[in-house]
């Protein structure tokens, strides 16, 4: 079993980031290998060219990471990301997946995801968090 003992303790936990949860950002999903948070997109996540701003993509991908870097191991946090923007979304609501690729003794490395709800794939991103 992961540190939160239940999705709801997580999501009392993460609303306390209030840039992920003030721009829309929910869990979905939490387990100790997987995590999926998602949101809907609004005006005020478009650029000046009416698309999806890059930043709220990435922030989506970290908080998947946040929720899942910290159920296997509290605290954690990002220490390197990379991040490949492979489409414009087209649908109406973006999610991250986030998985575990291996957990070691100070660095957890994990896959993350973004699609849309048209199942197209936004951004993929692979990811270190540190154990603090």
């Amino acid at each position: 079993m992961g540190t939160f003992n239940s999705l709801e303790e997580a999501r009392e936990f993460f609303k306390n980031d209030r840039f992920a949860t003030s721009n829309g950002m929910y869990i979905e999903e939490m387990t100790d290998e997987y995590s999926v948070c998602s949101m809907t997109i609004t005006d005020a996540h478009r650029n000046a060219y009416g698309g999806v701003m890059g930043g709220v993509i990435f922030t989506l991908a970290d908080f998947s990471l946040a929720v899942l870097s910290n159920n296997i191991h509290k605290l954690s946090v990002a220490q390197q990301m990379s991040i490949n923007y492979l489409s414009a979304p087209k649908g109406s609501r973006l999610f991250s997946r986030a998985e575990c690729v291996k957990t070691g003794r100070t660095t957890t490395i994990i896959n993350i995801k973004v699609t849309d709800d048209m199942e197209r794939e936004v951004a993929i991103l692979t990811a270190t968090a540190f154990k603090l």
